[in-house]
C-alpha cells in the first residue's frame, strides 16, 4: 500500500489538532513548525506538494532590496534576517550568490546613488555577505563581457541568495520533515466545506484521484492555500480584512548562456527587474511582472517575445535567443495582499471588483511597488487562520507566527521540543560523509555530473541520504543512473517511490525533481530509463501514467 492511501486512511480514522489546507510553502513550514512542537497535523491539497506558486519562483532568496526604494526599512530588514537564517540553517541548499546589475543611462536614479543602496542593503543584512563592488561600465565588460554596455551608466555587484535545487523540492522537504514529526500529509485531497460544530471544525475532503469523500475533524483549520485563500474562506464563509491581487510572472528556461555563476540583473524596458540566472547547465531568464485578475494563468507569445527581446537587447549573444531555444517554460501566479476593500468577488477566476465596480487593477494603481510580504489573519473564535502572501525568504517567520497563533487557540505546544527546521547536525553530516567515502561513492559519480553523488544526496534528502548509501552497499548498480540525462540514480527512484507521493509523472519530474525544467519533453519522453521509472512509481498503471504525461501540455 502507498504512502499516500496509508495517510488517507488516517485521514479518514483520526481527529487531529490542526488540519492545514495548501501545501505550498505556508502549509509546509505551518505543518513543519507545528509537527515539531508536539501538534496533531493533518496536510492536504487539492493537487499536488508545490504544485502552483510554490514552483514557479525565481529560486532566489533574497532580502528585498528593491524595497529600499519605496522605504520599506523595516520589511528589508526582516527578509535579510530571514535570508541570512535560511542560509546559516540549509548551507547546502541556500547559498550566496552574486547579482551583477547594470544600470542603464537614463534610469530614475544615477548608478552611483544605486550603489550607496546596496551598502545600506548590506549593513540592513547585518554584513553577512560579500561587500558590494562599484563598476563603471568598462568593469562591467571585463567581470561579464556578454554584457551590452553601449547604453550603460554604470552598474555594481552585490550579494544575496539562491536555492541550489528548485524551489518545489525546497518546500517538500518541510513536508517531509513534518511527515518524519507525526504530521499526516496527503496530495490530491480537496477541502469541499467544512462547519464550526461545538467548538471543532468537521471539514469534507474528496480524494480527487478515487473519488472517494470523507470527513475529518480539526480543533484548528488553517487556509495556506495560495492564491485561493479568498476562494477557500469564501467556500467557509469567513470574512477577512485582507485579500489577494495577483501578479503573473514568467521564466523561460534555455540552454547555458552564460558560464559564470552570477546572477544578471537588469531593468527590463518597462522598469521592472530582470534576471538572468544560473540553473546548471541551463539559464532562466525572467520573470514578467504583471497584474492579473485571474488564479491560473498561462505563457503567452507576448510573455515569451517580452523575455526574449529584453535578453536580446541586454546581452552580447553569439546569436539572438528565439522561440525554437526555449527548454521549458515557468509560469505563477503570485499572490500579493491587500486591505480588504469588498470581500466580494475578490480572488476568484472571474475577476476582483469592489462596491464601485472598478477592477482591481484600477484600485491597485501602484501594483509595481507592492511587497511581497505575509499576513496572517485569524478568527479566535471559530479557530481559523488564514495565510495571505508571503515568499520563500520569509518562510520560517511563517512557521513560528502560525505556531504562536495555534497555541493561542488552546491546542497545547512544546516550544522546547526539537527545532523544526535546518539541514542535521554537523555530527549528522560528518558521519554521512565518512560512510560515502568509505564506500568510495564519489568514485561512482557519472562523468558529467555538475558534483559528487555524495553531496548531491546530502543536499537532497539531509539524513535520508544514508538510505541511498544502504541500499548502495547492498547493491551498487543502485548508484547508476536511472533516467537518461536526468541526474537521478535508481535508489533514489526507489526512495522517491516509498517516501515522496509520487502520484502523477509530473509529480517527479516537475516537483521532486527539476528534470522537466532542463529538459525538452520530447527529450524526457525519449530517454532511456523512463519506462522503468514509470514500472517504480506506478506498477500497472506505468503505461496510463506515461501516455497521462504525454498528453498534457
Amino acid at each position: 500500500m502507498s504512502l499516500r492511501i496509508q495517510n488517507i486512511d488516517k485521514l479518514k480514522s483520526n481527529s487531529f489538532d490542526v488540519l492545514i489546507v495548501g501545501g505550498g510553502i505556508n502549509g509546509a513550514v505551518s505543518a513543519a513548525a507545528l509537527s515539531a512542537k508536539g501538534a496533531k497535523v493533518a496536510l492536504i491539497d487539492k493537487g499536488d506538494f508545490a504544485g502552483s506558486t510554490s514552483s514557479n519562483s525565481s529560486n532566489l532568496a533574497w532580502g528585498g532590496i528593491k524595497y529600499l526604494e519605496t522605504h520599506e526599512y523595516r520589511l528589508v530588514n526582516k527578509l535579510c534576517q530571514s535570508r541570512n537564517l535560511l542560509m546559516r540553517s540549509y548551507p547546502s541548499t541556500v547559498k550566496e550568490i552574486r547579482f551583477l546589475t547594470c544600470i542603464q543611462k537614463g534610469f530614475r536614479f544615477p548608478p552611483f546613488f544605486v550603489y550607496l543602496g546596496s551598502l545600506l542593503y548590506w549593513a540592513i543584512g547585518r554584513c553577512f555577505t560579500k561587500f558590494p563592488d562599484y563598476l563603471s561600465p568598462k568593469k562591467i565588460k571585463q567581470r561579464e563581457p556578454m554584457i551590452n554596455t553601449e547604453n550603460a551608466a554604470g552598474g555594481l555587484e552585490y550579494s544575496d541568495a539562491y536555492l541550489f535545487d528548485n524551489d518545489a523540492r525546497f518546500v517538500f522537504n518541510f513536508i517531509r520533515s513534518a511527515m518524519d514529526s507525526g504530521c499526516v500529509a496527503a496530495n490530491y485531497v480537496a477541502s469541499t466545506g467544512a462547519e464550526y460544530v461545538g467548538g471543532s471544525w468537521k471539514i469534507k475532503l474528496k480524494d480527487q484521484m478515487s473519488g472517494d469523500v470523507f470527513t475529518l475533524q480539526s480543533k484548528v483549520f488553517i487556509n495556506a492555500c495560495g492564491p485561493s485563500v479568498d476562494v477557500h474562506n469564501d467556500l467557509l464563509g469567513e470574512s477577512t480584512n485582507y485579500r489577494h491581487v495577483f501578479s503573473k510572472g514568467v521564466h523561460l528556461i534555455v540552454d547555458r548562456i552564460a558560464e559564470n555563476k552570477r546572477v544578471l540583473a537588469f531593468f527590463a524596458s518597462d522598469g521592472r527587474l530582470f534576471f538572468v540566472i544560473p540553473m546548471g547547465r541551463k539559464t532562466c531568464i525572467g520573470t514578467t511582472d504583471t497584474p492579473t485578475q485571474n488564479i491560473r494563468e498561462e505563457v503567452t507569445d507576448y510573455d515569451r517575445n517580452f523575455i526574449l527581446d529584453n535578453v536580446n537587447r541586454l546581452l552580447n549573444l553569439p546569436k539572438p535567443l528565439t522561440i525554437e531555444d526555449i527548454v521549458s517554460e515557468r509560469c505563477g501566479v503570485r499572490p500579493l495582499v491587500v486591505n480588504s476593500v469588498s470581500n466580494k468577488g475578490a480572488g476568484n477566476e472571474e475577476g476582483a471588483n469592489n462596491e464601485n465596480g472598478e477592477s482591481t487593477n484600477e484600485i491597485e494603481s501602484d501594483f509595481m511597488q507592492m511587497s511581497r510580504k505575509h499576513k496572517i489573519e485569524s478568527n479566535l473564535n471559530k479557530k481559523h487562520i488564514s495565510i495571505y502572501g508571503g515568499k520563500m525568504t520569509d518562510c520560517l517567520n511563517v512557521g513560528e507566527e502560525v505556531s504562536a497563533l495555534v497555541s493561542d487557540m488552546g491546542v497545547e505546544l512544546n516550544p522546547q521540543k526539537q527545532l523544526w527546521y535546518g539541514e542535521p547536525s554537523e555530527q549528522v553530516k560528518t558521519d554521512f560523509f565518512q560512510q560515502a567515502k568509505e564506500m568510495n561513492l564519489d568514485d561512482l559519480t557519472w562523468e558529467y555530473a555538475a558534483e559528487p553523488l555524495s553531496e548531491r544526496y546530502w543536499r537532497r534528502y539531509g539524513k535520508n541520504a544514508f538510505l541511498m548509501l544502504d541500499a548502495i552497499k547492498k547493491d551498487s548498480k543502485q548508484a547508476d543512473l536511472l533516467i537518461e540525462n536526468a541526474e537521478y540514480t535508481h535508489c533514489e527512484i526507489e526512495y522517491t517511490n516509498q517516501y515522496e507521493m509520487i502520484t502523477k509523472l509530473d509529480d517527479f519530474l516537475r516537483r521532486r525533481s527539476k528534470i522537466s525544467m532542463v529538459l525538452r519533453k520530447e527529450e524526457i519522453l525519449s530517454a532511456k530509463g523512463l519506462k522503468e521509472a514509470c514500472e517504480v512509481f506506478f506498477g500497472k498503471e506505468a503505461d496510463s501514467k506515461l501516455a497521462e504525461y504525454r498528453d498534457n501540455k
